[in-house]
């Protein structure tokens, strides 16, 4: 990872940052220059299975030589959106880059799953999103521009219409995170078609196949003796600085694979 220094002079908030993938897009951004609010929920470890916090991250790049802070983000409590936000701006004097990664899997069938966790799915991968959005953007606008980047998944693809084979169900079928990406990936061309004018691309990025994070092995993951063997997001991170490298008013509107991209552009 090397120091390019591309995106220096940039502020960027990197929601879900204390491990797996949106960690490692905080480090390449700093890696190029961006000073990062690392944001997220957790701040102590309690989870064999689920290694990292905000402030093990923000270590991390500060002592790579990046400039980065932990930023408390609790997606389920618009207030704390907010004042995320708040923290960056305050401490950075601006906000260039807002990065959506956090996200959660509910499984289950529709008669199964718990009125509750439908309230959680939605206020944390929809809700949540749109909160951090609707909050940046006065700030990158006031900053004459801006990249919000969206992630999202190939769940997200529409099955087609049936019969279907009951033998293809997929592994791990998850009952709303699919359909939620769908969502935000319709809201995310929507939402660069209104902040053109601004000067702010909004693009969408996904894995071109599943990344062994700790998020994705946690489900089978045995607490007593955890699987530590994950995989690092290189391809989503490369791909993350290139996207937020580009003129805001040349490149928005896009819903791009980490894979596809970098070999395309040779990263």
């Amino acid at each position: 990872m090397a120091q390019d220094g591309s995106l220096s002079g940039k502020v960027a908030l990197v929601a879900g940052a204390s491990r797996g993938i949106g960690a490692d897009i905080a480090r390449y951004l700093a890696a190029s220059g961006a000073k990062i609010g690392v944001a997220a929920r957790t701040e102590v470890q309690s989870d064999p299975r689920l290694p990292g916090t905000i402030h093990s991250v923000t270590e991390d790049i500060t002592s790579k030589g990046g400039d980065a802070i932990a930023v408390l983000l609790n997606l389920r409590d618009p207030d704390s959106i907010a004042a995320a936000v708040a923290t960056v701006v305050d401490t950075y004097g601006r906000l260039d880059i807002l990065v959506n990664n956090a996200a959660i899997f509910v499984p289950g069938s529709l008669e199964s799953v718990q009125p509750r966790h439908i309230e959680l799915t939605w206020q944390v991968n929809l809700r949540g999103p749109i909160l951090t959005m609707r909050e940046a953007i006065p700030h990158m606008r006031a900053a004459g521009g801006g990249h919000i980047l969206n992630l999202s998944s190939r769940g997200s693809t529409f099955p087609g219409p049936g019969p279907y084979d009951p033998d293809k169900q997929p592994a791990g079928f998850d009952i709303f995170y699919g359909p939620e990406k769908s969502f935000l990936e319709h809201f995310s061309q929507r939402q660069a078609l209104a902040l053109q004018p601004d000067n702010i691309s909004v693009n969408v990025l996904a894995p071109t196949g599943l990344i062994m994070t700790p998020g994705a092995r946690f489900a089978g993951n045995d607490r007593e003796n955890p699987n530590l063997d994950f995989e690092t997001a290189d391809a989503m991170a490369k791909a993350a600085v290139w996207i937020c490298g580009q003129p805001a008013s040349e490149f928005t509107g896009n819903i791009v694979y980490d894979e596809e991209l970098v070999s395309a552009k040779a990263l």
